[in-house]
């Protein structure tokens, strides 16, 4: 899939360290601010234990994870909107990812020097967000000059813009983003023409101490930044950074051993990675044989076709229907063939949506 999640926060909050585990890809990470300054786009596997079951139960000869992008933005300062610091281009950069993941510093340490020269996690979300806002009201800013000329000639299209770049215009007045902002449909189209920096959809990692990682519920910086998201209904989820670059380093039986050894179920890793593919609106199915088992990305509400032209273009091209059963079936089943005979296994043609866990068999002729 081309969607890509951006990694944002100020500098030194820990967002090039998190980007480091996450993709293992060795972006520089220093003491310092704008020590990232081209972004770095690194690729993941979405961890999801469905596949490992179906890869017992099939026993194929390979098994292929899904994955998608994370992109590693340089640190945002205050002023960004007016070309502070690498602003402009690091806005710009902003404006080319589908979600933002936005790093919050929520741990104390002298020896990392704060941008602000104190630690206050929704003042840095706060300055952010403003930055963003500032950007986008340029942006509204100059379609209204625009727009309003063409509205008293009463033409229609420019009509209905006007209403929306009005509300986007009071909106950031209040310093409010336009995720915010409830838009009918027909609004929500133009919105999402203007590329607007505050219309993506938002997820927060609260970057905690390895301290505070095993209870995070006492620290209070995770508490306030909670807070805030809920007002905002984003999710929040607790990562250390600095562990999660250790944990990056170990294998598979090794990772799992030093997660139970801090009593962690799941790294934090792992649930920012599962988080930020939901907030783009994605979802897996499967593709079950003796050659390979694999997971396959699509976009939520998208039709058979559509999904069978992920694998490729002639599977969409000369598509006829799909053998579908879902997860829980086949898995409570513990073969295709028990799954069919229990009446599990369907056929859908063209019209069926096809949903998170489905696994599917498709037909073709071309």
């Amino acid at each position: 899939m081309a969607l890509t999640t951006g990694i944002v926060g100020l500098p030194n909050v820990g967002k090039s360290t998190l980007f480091n585990a996450i993709t293992q890809a060795g972006a520089e990470s220093a003491n310092y601010p704008f020590c990232t300054i081209d972004p770095n786009v690194g690729i993941v596997e979405v961890p999801d234990h469905r596949l490992q079951v179906l890869t017992t139960l099939v026993k194929p000869k390979k098994t292929i994870p899904t994955a998608f992008e994370f992109t590693d933005i340089a640190g945002i300062v205050e002023g960004a909107s007016k070309g502070e610091g690498l602003g402009n281009k690091f806005l710009s950069h902003i404006r080319q990812v589908d979600a933002i993941s936005h790093v919050v510093r929520c741990f104390a340490d002298d020896n990392i020097t704060h941008v602000s020269g104190s630690v206050d996690p929704i003042r840095d979300i706060e300055v952010i967000n403003l930055e963003l806002i500032l950007a986008d009201f340029e942006t509204v800013d100059k379609r209204l000059a625009r727009v309003s000329k063409l509205a008293r000639t009463k033409d229609k299209d420019a009509v209905a813009e006007l209403a929306v770049l009005e509300k986007l215009r009071v909106a950031f007045e209040e310093e409010k983003p336009a995720r915010s902002i409830d838009f009918s449909d027909e609004e929500a189209k133009l919105v999402k023409g203007m590329h607007l920096l505050t219309s993506k959809p938002v997820l927060y990692a609260a970057n905690v101490s390895e301290e505070d990682i095993m209870d995070p519920d006492q620290n209070e910086y995770v508490a306030k930044v909670r807070a805030f998201a809920a007002d905002e209904n984003s999710e929040v989820i607790v990562v250390c950074a600095k562990i999660e670059e250790e944990i990056a380093e170990l294998d598979g039986d090794e990772k799992q051993e030093f997660l139970d050894d801090l009593g962690i179920a799941e790294s934090g890793l792992d649930q920012l990675i599962r988080a930020a593919y939901q907030l783009l609106g994605l979802q897996t199915y499967f593709t079950a044989g003796e050659q390979e088992v694999r997971a396959w990305t699509f976009k939520k509400g998208i039709k058979a076709p559509q999904a069978a032209g992920i694998i490729h273009t002639d599977f969409e091209r000369g598509f006829i229907r799909a053998e579908i059963v879902s997860y829980e079936d086949l898995v409570d089943a513990e073969s295709m063939t028990v799954a069919k005979e229990r009446g599990k296994v369907r056929l859908e043609g063209k019209e069926y949506i096809v949903q998170d866990g489905d696994v599917i068999h498709f037909r073709f002729n071309v």
